[in-house]
């Protein structure tokens, strides 16, 4: 029961839904997730963290980028299935939609994601 509550808790929020249907397209570093949302580094890290600790993604290193991907061996099955669910969804929103867009855009950037001024 605790994965179940610890899966839907993750998803209750709209960033951590855009965060994980963009990560359905593709791995992404957090500088790819920050430009695909729009958003701050710490909001894309602290969200990326709680969709990891929940059980949707792992991470790996390539060079200085963490890299993080949809975990479809985890160990939570509520958070595969729900995963699946997004997924095979058809994306009827236009947030949604533009977060792919600007996915396509989005490009590894400095030292692990640190921005360069």
């Amino acid at each position: 029961m605790q994965d179940l509550i610890k899966a839907m808790k993750a998803l209750s929020d709209e960033t951590r839904l855009r965060i994980l249907n963009v990560l359905l397209e593709r791995e992404c570093c957090v500088c790819e997730v920050m430009q695909a949302l729009d958003i701050s580094q710490s909001r894309a890290s602290r969200n990326l963290g709680i969709l990891q600790e929940a059980g949707f993604l792992r991470t790996r290193r390539d060079r200085v980028w963490i890299v993080y991907f949809v975990d479809w061996q985890a160990t939570n099955r509520y958070a595969i299935n729900l995963a699946r669910l997004l997924r095979d969804s058809p994306a009827s929103s236009e947030v949604l939609a533009q977060d792919k867009e600007r996915l396509k855009q989005a490009i590894r950037i400095g030292q692990g994601c640190r921005q360069t001024p």
